[in-house]
């Protein structure tokens, strides 16, 4: 065996090696096979118990010895082989190395001799363009000082010219070079520093000062001196405006100031503080003087003056400022005098002539002019349709009624303008100088809503007095919807005024008679509450004395104490129902007007803006009202509930119908509940809180009176599971009580009286299990029925069950160890039971009725 035969006989001593799964896998691709040697988890105990499974296979032994050395003989050749072959190709592999590197030397030594011929060619290319470069600069040199000449002899002649054709007054030849002196000005800009060029800028200067001079003293002439009424607009003119445009801007806005001052002289005349036409009242004979003297200028000076000067915006610009400062001056002088039917006409008739300015003109000019930002232009959109609160008395199908005619035209004049509100700098011009006394608006809705919630409180006795109030459904009180029409057309004027400070001052007074109405008109005239004992109505007391008579198998020791007095009518529930409904639509309304009044009014104030009280006061109003009518409804009950106690419950022989309590408190039922239930259709919501109120209400005090009927016996007790069994069903029907329609109560409300009355149940059943050595399994059961329950309703249940002194103790003693606390939850076993017991006293019940 050779050498490499030994190195491979060696490693082959040693350790099986094995492959990571992404090396088996590559191989397993390249040399698929079945052979089981080579699988990777070959087993050699495995692969020779299939070679020889049973002992006779023995005999072949020699002949798979033989295989195998082949086998491995071959393996062993193709090894060699191999290895030998990977010999040579190493070593092909690094003559090919080498001959690479060659080769890379080889062209780095090229690319080195290529960059050295390349800087030499840049090194001749600049020899070549250097005096190419130098004669570019010379020419460009040489340009700009011809053209520096000529402009120079531009400029020196233009002066020249200039001075020739100003002495004769030749204002359409001079509009040409003045403007090449202008421009050509500019370009001498930076050589300013060279005598000769600083004394021709002089010289010009001087000149357009001269020439400034001389067309203000030839206008001055024309409009103010002798034959100025005589002045007829010629060419001279207009040329001389176009070399006004030419000059230094304020030339311009001194000579258009003087001519608008000029324009509007008479104006300040003729609407003196101390003439009689400056007051208010005549405010609309200032707009109209204005409008003629625009119409007179247009057509007098249009073609003087050039289109974009503006003039007539202009004029219309100034004489709102006069018109606006004049204002506030006579105002703030006869304040006293302004009564808010003259503020609002100077209004209207203020906001009709912006609305005329705003379509007229773009007011550009006041961009340009103006210094600081324009109120006008930060100013929200204000939008002054009548519908503006449509949303708010949604309730209302009638139209806004406004009671003067002025008002009425305010809304029409600004609904035709809306939509150019939002943009013209006019709006607000001259208004705003009525904005420091809106608070005499303010007052005035103030006096209007105090005197009609004084009409109000007068009439609303008579509105609730209607004899009919019982027979219809209640509805909103009609003074309610006039309350929020009066809101609508006060926020619709105020909308118009402004959408600042006097917005958030009539929000306050919405606030103040949202309060009074709350308080005067809605929660002053709630019932009062009377002493219990008392009945509902006089129907409901017959109706109730009629079955006194008729029933003849109910317990003794029952009364008429239930029937006596009659207090709380139809009518005064009907009544409490019409308070609620108007609090529920105020409520609503008053979130809707206070979603309206942000939106309104200007964002910086949004934040001010809150009713979350007002909303809190009527919310009030309706939880007042639902515990009115519970109350009412409970006060009826009191007297059968009273009557409950007093039936000698151990003295009872046998079980019956229901007791007579039991048939009043159903009579009462069925008498208020559906009166409430008419009533309060329209807030059905209401209504069921109204229930659930009640059963929340009612049921606990029933249970208190169970524990004061004592002691009984078990069939008394039978007697009172009975009533209360029949008191559950009438209570879960409460809801839908006397319709027609088997209408299941909200889910909500047969929660809380299946919980509550099957508790009652509970107690009633616990009364009646045995006790005399039993002591463990009543506490046991006990826990069972009531798990929740504490020691203060063990110790009244063990009163119920008339149980000596002795007897109690042990019991409470037995469990209070094992007393749990919180609150009443009604176990699956418990429910189960009393179902069972129910069933059995049914069937008592009516085999005593056949008997």
């Amino acid at each position: 065996m050779s050498t490499n035969d030994n190195e491979y006989t060696d490693g082959a001593n040693n350790e099986t090696l094995v492959y990571s799964a992404e090396v088996q896998k590559a191989i397993d691709e390249i040399l698929p096979g079945d052979d089981p040697l080579d699988k990777p988890e070959f087993d050699t105990i495995d692969y020779i118990n299939n070679l020889f499974p049973t002992e006779q296979s023995l005999t072949n032994i020699d002949d798979v010895i033989n295989t195998l050395e082949c086998k491995v003989d071959s393996i062993d050749n193709d090894i060699r082989s191999v290895i030998r072959g990977q010999i040579e190709v190493s070593k092909d592999g690094k003559a090919e190395l080498e001959e690479a590197q060659r080769y890379i030397k080889h062209l780095f030594s090229q690319i080195r001799e290529i960059k050295q011929k390349a800087e030499h060619s840049e090194e001749i290319v600049k020899e070549i363009t250097l005096d190419i470069k130098q004669l570019d600069c010379a020419k460009k040199n040489l340009t700009t000082s011809i053209t520096t000449l000529n402009n120079l002899h531009m400029f020196v002649s233009g002066i020249e010219s200039l001075r020739c054709l100003t002495t004769k007054r030749k204002y359409g030849e001079i509009v040409m070079p003045l403007q090449g002196v202008t421009d050509v000005m500019k370009h001498f800009k930076n050589y300013t520093d060279i005598p000769h060029i600083a004394q021709l800028a002089t010289e010009v200067k001087q000149l357009q000062e001269s020439l400034a001079t001389q067309i203000m003293a030839d206008f001055h002439e024309a409009f103010s001196g002798p034959n100025a009424k005589n002045f007829v607009p010629n060419r001279q003119m207009a040329e001389a405006c176009l070399v006004v445009s030419i000059l230094e801007p304020k030339v311009k806005d001194e000579l258009l100031e003087w001519f608008i001052d000029l324009q509007l002289s008479e104006y300040t005349h003729l609407f003196d503080s101390a003439e009689d036409v400056a007051w208010l009242d005549k405010l609309n004979q200032r707009y109209a003087w204005f409008k003629r003297q625009l119409l007179q200028c247009d057509e007098k000076f249009s073609s003087m003056f050039p289109v974009q000067w503006k003039l007539s915006e202009r004029i219309a610009v100034e004489f709102c400022k006069i018109t606006k400062n004049e204002l506030s001056k006579l105002m703030g002088k006869r304040k006293n005098e302004i009564d808010v039917k003259l503020l609002l006409y100077a209004i209207q008739k203020t906001i009709a002539f912006e609305n005329l300015m705003a379509k007229s003109f773009s007011g550009s000019t006041m961009h340009q002019n103006i210094d600081g930002p324009l109120e006008n232009n930060t100013k929200q959109p204000i939008v002054t349709n009548v519908d503006i609160m449509d949303e708010i008395i949604q309730p209302f199908s009638e139209e806004l009624q406004i009671t003067n005619d002025m008002t009425r035209n305010i809304a029409s004049q600004t609904q035709m303008n809306e939509l150019k509100q939002n943009s013209s700098p006019f709006y607000g011009l001259i208004s705003d100088c009525f904005q420091p006394f809106l608070y005499i608006y303010i007052n005035s809705v103030d006096k209007n809503l105090s005197e009609l919630i004084e009409r109000f409180v007068s009439d609303i006795k008579i509105t609730l007095a209607k004899e009919n109030i019982d027979d219809q459904t209640a509805t909103v009180l009609p003074n309610c919807a006039d309350l929020f029409l009066f809101y609508k057309k006060s926020l619709v004027q105020c909308t118009e005024l402004s959408n600042h400070n006097p917005m958030l001052s009539l929000a306050a007074v919405f606030q103040k008679y949202l309060k009074e109405y709350a308080t005067k008109i809605l929660e002053v005239n709630l019932p009062k509450i009377s002493h219990p004992a008392t009945s509902l109505t006089t129907n409901v007391s017959n109706m109730t004395k009629d079955l006194i008579k008729d029933l003849q198998l109910l317990p003794s020791g029952m009364t008429d104490a239930g029937v006596k007095n009659i207090n709380c009518t139809p009518q005064e529930l009907a009544k409490i129902c019409c308070i609620l409904t108007t609090a529920d639509y105020c409520m609503e309304t008053t979130q809707q007007l206070e979603e309206k009044l942000k939106e309104k009014i200007d964002p910086s104030l949004v934040g001010k803006i809150s009713m979350i009280n007002e909303q809190d006061l009527f919310q009030n109003i309706i939880f007042t009202s639902i515990k009115l009518l519970v109350q009412h409804l409970e006060a009826d009950l009191e007297p059968a509930l009273n009557n409950m106690i007093k039936v000698p419950w151990q003295n009872i022989s046998a079980v019956g119908d229901q007791s007579e309590y039991v048939s009043i408190m159903t009579t009462h039922l069925k008498a208020v509940v559906p009166v409430v239930r008419k009533n309060l259709s329209t807030s059905r919501k209401y209504f069921t809180k109204f229930c659930i109120t009640f059963a929340n209400s009612f049921i606990p005090k029933f249970i208190q009176h169970l524990y004061k009927c004592k002691p009984l016996s078990n069939i008394g007790a039978e007697q009172l599971l009975l009533d209360t069994h029949s008191l559950k069903t009438i209570l879960l029907d409460l809801p839908s009580i006397n319709l027609d329609d088997n209408r299941k109560a909200p889910a909500s409300y047969t929660k809380v009286v299946v919980k509550g009355m099957t508790k009652a149940e509970m107690i009633l059943k616990l009364v009646m299990a045995p006790t005399m050595k039993h002591y463990t399994s009543f506490v046991d059961q006990y826990l069972k029925l009531l798990p929740e329950s504490d020691m203060t309703e063990f110790q009244k249940i063990l009163e119920m069950k008339g149980l000596k002194a002795a007897e109690r103790n042990e019991l409470l003693n037995l469990f209070r160890p094992r007393n749990p606390t919180g609150s009443f939850v009604t176990s699956t076993a418990a429910l189960s039971s009393l179902k069972q017991y129910t069933s059995r006293i049914k069937k008592n019940l009516i085999s005593n009725t056949n008997n």
